[in-house]
C-alpha cells in the first residue's frame, strides 16, 4: 500500500525565513509579514491545497554568532525583525475551517502557568486546531536578554522541559474534570467547583499550586510537535511528541534520525508509527522541468551567502566567519542545535561538505533539500523520499512568498492526488482528529494522559 504524503507550510513571522536574501526578489511578499492580509492570504492558499497545517517557527533573540556581530542579521533581515507567532493565528483561523496551526514557543523563556492560558485561548478560538512546537531555545542572545548570564546546557534544558510538560499536563488534563463545566442558567452554576482541582505542583524548577484558569478547550492539550534530533531531543520526543519535525540535508541523514525516533518510541512503549514525522524540504516547480530549472536558477541569484552563514552560525553555535570557504565542515560540540552539524559531518560519511557548499545549500530553503522540476518529476521525488526515509510528510519551506506555496497547490497537489497519495478533503473535528483519526484528546497511552486524575496520581506517588 502506498503511503500517504502530508504537507505543512514552514513559516515564521519575519522576512524570508529560510531563504536569506530572497526578500529582494520583486515578486516576494515576505516584507508584508506585518500585515494581516499577508497571513490570511497564505492560510487560504494552504487550505485550498489541503495542507495539514502551517508550522510557525520562532526565535526570541538575534543571530549574532557570525562575525560575533548582529550586523549581517540586521542588514540582511535574517530572521529579524521577528514578530510574535501566536498573535497571527486567530486571523488565519477566521478565514479557514480546517487548517491546523503549529506555533513555536520556548520553555526556556516563559513560565508554564501563563503559557497554559495562552494556548488554551488559541485552542478555544480556533475550535481545536492548535498544535505546539516544543523548543528549548538555542540563541545565547535570547538568554542574556531575559536575565541569564549564559545559555543553559543543552541536556539540562530538556530536564527543565520534562518538568515544564508535567506542569502543563496537570493544568490542561487534570485541573478540570470532564463534566466540570455545567453552564446551568437555571441554577446559576457555571462550574462544579468540586471538579476543579488545584494541581499543587512543587518541583525542582517550578511551583504551581493553583488551578488552570481556563475551562477545558476542545483538545485540552494541543497537538504536540517537537523538533529536536539530538539523542536527548529524540528521547524527549518519544515521551511527549505526536508530530516530529526534522531538518537534514540528505536522505541518509534523514533516515538515520527517523530510525532513531521510531526505536525510542518502541522503548517508551509507544507504537513507532503513532507519531507523524515531517522532513524539511523546499519545492521549485512549474509546467515543465525546464521552466522549473529556470525559476530555480533565478532564485539562486538572490540568495545571500553571508545570510546563510548567519543562520548556520546561530543554529550551530559556531562562528563560520573564522573559516575559509574551502575548509571542510567539522563537528563541534556546542549548546546550540547539536544535530545540525551532525547531519553534515557524521550522518553521511561518503559526503564531505565545505563551508561554501553548506552556505550555498542553506541559502534557499534552509537545511533541507530543494526539489526542482515539473509536477511529475517532483512527485516522483517526494514518493521516493517517503519510501527511502520512512517519513510521513514534509514541512515545506518557501523560497518566494507566497509563490512557492501557490505553485505547490497548483502543480504538485493535483498530481499527488491523482496518484492517490494525498488527501482530497479534510476530516472533521479538531487538528488531532484530522491527523490521527481518533478522538480530540491525547491517547490513553500518552505520558500526559496519566495526569487526568490528579487525586489518584498523588496517591500512587505517595505509595
Amino acid at each position: 500500500m502506498t503511503k500517504r504524503i502530508s504537507f505543512n507550510a514552514f513559516e515564521m513571522n519575519c522576512i524570508a525565513h529560510q531563504s536569506p536574501g530572497l526578500w529582494r526578489h520583486p515578486q516576494d511578499r515576505s516584507v508584508e509579514y506585518k500585515d494581516l492580509e499577508y497571513w490570511t492570504d497564505l492560510a487560504q492558499i494552504l487550505e485550498r491545497g489541503f495542507f495539514d497545517g502551517i508550522f510557525i517557527a520562532d526565535v526570541l533573540g538575534i543571530y549574532d554568532v557570525y562575525h560575533q556581530s548582529a550586523e549581517h542579521a540586521l542588514t540582511g533581515a535574517v530572521q529579524v525583525p521577528v514578530n510574535d507567532p501566536l498573535q497571527i493565528v486567530p486571523a488565519m483561523a477566521a478565514v479557514t475551517k480546517h487548517l491546523g496551526f503549529g506555533v513555536t514557543t520556548s520553555i526556556s523563556f516563559e513560565h508554564p502557568y501563563p503559557f497554559a492560558r495562552r494556548i488554551s485561548t488559541l485552542d478555544h478560538l480556533t475550535k481545536g486546531r492548535v498544535g505546539w512546537n516544543i523548543v528549548t531555545s538555542y540563541l545565547e542572545s535570547g538568554s542574556k536578554n531575559l536575565g541569564l548570564k549564559t545559555q543553559v546546557n543543552h541536556d539540562n534544558r530538556y530536564d527543565i522541559a520534562d518538568e515544564y510538560l508535567e506542569v502543563l499536563y496537570k493544568l490542561w488534563e487534570g485541573s478540570w474534570e470532564e463534566g466540570s463545566v455545567l453552564r446551568d442558567r437555571e441554577s446559576g452554576i457555571f462550574a462544579d467547583y468540586k471538579k476543579v482541582h488545584p494541581i499543587q505542583h512543587e518541583g525542582k524548577y517550578f511551583t504551581v499550586p493553583g488551578i488552570h484558569i481556563c475551562e477545558p478547550s476542545p483538545q485540552r492539550t494541543p497537538v504536540l510537535y517537537q523538533a529536536g534530533a539530538s539523542s536527548r531531543g529524540q528521547k524527549f520526543a518519544s515521551q511527549n511528541a505526536e508530530c516530529v519535525f526534522i531538518a537534514a540535508p540528505s536522505k541518509i541523514a534523514t533516515k538515520k534520525v527517523v530510525q532513531g525516533i521510531r526505536q525510542k518510541l518502541v522503548q517508551e512503549g509507544r507504537d513507532p508509527y503513532s507519531v507523524k514525522i515531517y522532513a524539511l524540504l523546499s519545492i521549485v516547480t512549474d509546467e515543465t522541468d525546464a521552466k522549473a530549472q529556470a525559476k530555480f536558477k533565478e532564485y539562486q541569484s538572490y540568495g545571500s551567502y553571508d545570510g546563510a552563514l548567519t543562520l548556520l552560525s546561530g543554529w550551530s553555535g559556531v562562528d563560520f566567519s573564522q573559516y575559509q570557504p574551502t575548509d571542510k565542515v567539522e563537528y563541534i560540540q556546542t549548546n546550540a542545535i547539536q544535530s545540525l552539524l551532525d547531519s553534515y559531518v557524521n550522518a553521511d560519511p561518503e559526503r564531505v561538505w565545505t563551508i561554501e557548499e553548506i552556505a550555498n545549500w542553506n541559502s534557499l530553503g534552509g537545511n533541507g533539500p530543494v526539489l526542482v522540476g515539473s509536477a511529475e518529476t517532483v512527485s516522483d521525488a517526494l514518493q521516493q523520499w517517503v519510501e527511502d526515509t520512512d517519513v510521513d510528510g514534509f514541512n515545506l519551506a518557501y523560497i518566494l512568498a507566497h509563490q512557492t506555496f501557490a505553485d505547490v497547490v497548483e502543480f504538485i497537489v493535483p498530481e499527488l492526488q491523482k496518484r492517490g497519495v494525498y488527501q482530497t478533503s479534510y476530516a472533521q473535528g479538531t487538528l488531532r482528529e484530522k491527523l490521527f483519526g481518533a478522538g480530540p484528546y491525547l491517547p490513553e497511552n500518552h505520558r500526559g494522559a496519566k495526569y487526568r486524575n490528579l487525586k489518584e496520581l498523588k496517591l500512587a506517588e505517595a505509595s
